[in-house]
């Protein structure tokens, strides 16, 4: 009876030994294993098994990124301006061992070291930079606090600010700036269209006034030449020539004398005799200048188809 109580005790003894040995690990964790009271092992994901009753799982470290909340304060800028910022850091534990035993509550030392170091870069900047440059502000951070934690063995992937709160006067102070400049950008690009449509009006009028004096140009160096030629036709004893010269002149100058809106009468000159002259002079310049036509022979007169033609009579000689 006694053999089979030690025998029924004695297996017990070592289901409960078998249970307290096999150690299932879930993905993303792994466990820290102590074997009295030292460090023994790093259990991985799956089935492990470890010496019962002296061995014993120290700890289970999250493998996994961790999402620590930065909590609002407010940081004293270089410009002695006091600002609220807040943020949010990602982390994840590269080596477990190091996360157990380097560190105690590793969440809260994280925590606590990235409210530090955001006192400590943005009071060394000033307001307008804090303003402006978050992504580098993003990256110093970082760098500092990932250069903090590796011997803890943990690596942070992110840190980002998410609300920078400057005092209600310097937001309104920023506002009436910001308008400010806008209107002084809009003057200016006023300011410079104005100038450019005046270069552009000028420019136009200065290529219409050397349009303008080449054409006058051409018409003097045409008259000069149409007045050579005529000299040159009266030189060679040419009157013709000198008088159709007068005529057009006589006749442009009664045109545009016509053609004057204020005018309301003319009255043409006694000397009208003149005018016949000179008109008379162009005809016969014109008809210098047209070769003669060679005189035409008379047309034979059409023939009546109901005239009888004359008869032939023998004279009373025949």
């Amino acid at each position: 009876m006694e053999l089979g109580i030690l025998v029924i005790a004695a297996f017990v003894l070592v289901v409960i030994l078998a249970i307290t040995s096999v150690r299932i690990v879930p993905q993303g964790f792994n466990f820290i294993v102590e074997r009295l009271g030292r460090y023994q092992e790093t259990l991985h994901p799956g089935f492990n098994v470890i010496f019962p009753i002296i061995s014993s799982v120290r700890a289970k470290v999250d493998m996994r990124e961790t999402v620590v909340d930065v909590p609002s304060q407010s940081v004293i800028t270089k410009d002695n301006a006091a600002v609220t910022a807040d943020g949010v850091l990602y982390f994840q534990v590269m080596d477990p061992m190091k996360s157990t035993y380097e560190v105690n509550d590793l969440q809260r030392a994280t925590q606590t070291l990235a409210m530090t170091t955001i006192r400590t870069v943005m009071g060394s900047m000033d307001l307008d930079e804090l303003l402006s440059q978050r992504e580098a502000i993003n990256a110093s951070l970082l760098r500092a606090v990932d250069e903090a934690t590796a011997s803890w063995g943990v690596r942070v992937t992110r840190i980002e600010l998410r609300d920078i709160t400057p005092p209600e006067d310097i937001v309104q102070a920023m506002g009436r700036q910001l308008k400010a400049e806008r209107l002084r950008r809009a003057q200016i690009l006023e300011a410079d269209a104005e100038k450019e449509s005046q270069i552009r009006i000028a420019q136009g009028k200065l290529e219409a006034a050397k349009l303008e004096a080449e054409a006058r140009e051409r018409l003097a160096e045409a008259e000069a030449k149409a007045t050579r030629l005529v000299s040159e036709a009266v030189a060679q004893g040419s009157n013709q020539t000198l008088g159709y010269f007068l005529g057009q002149k006589y006749m442009e100058a009664l045109k545009a004398f016509a053609a004057s809106p204020n005018q309301k009468t003319m009255i043409l000159p006694v000397e009208l005799a003149g005018v016949a002259g000179a008109l008379a002079g162009l005809g016969d310049l014109v008809r210098d200048a047209t070769p003669p036509r060679p005189p035409s022979s008379p047309s034979p007169a059409p023939r009546n188809p109901w005239s009888v033609p004359p008869t032939t009579t023998a004279s009373d000689g025949e």
